[in-house]
């Protein structure tokens, strides 16, 4: 009697089969344009510019 006999690995390659079926039928609406579609870049994003009034003016050291 063997630990790992034929049946197991089998029964593993018919599992492994029947569960990617059952993913490919779950994701197939999925795949149409999807697949074929280019890439698109996101658009920048635009950080807001500080008002004048709160910039600080740099320090004079000519003393």
């Amino acid at each position: 009697m063997n630990l790992f006999s034929e049946d197991l690995y089998r029964n593993f390659g018919l599992g492994f089969l029947a569960g990617a079926l059952m993913v490919a039928a779950a994701t197939i609406g999925d795949w149409g344009s999807g697949i074929e579609s280019p890439a698109r870049a996101a658009q920048p994003l635009e950080a807001p510019q500080p008002a004048d009034d709160f910039l600080i003016a740099p320090l004079d050291s000519s003393e």
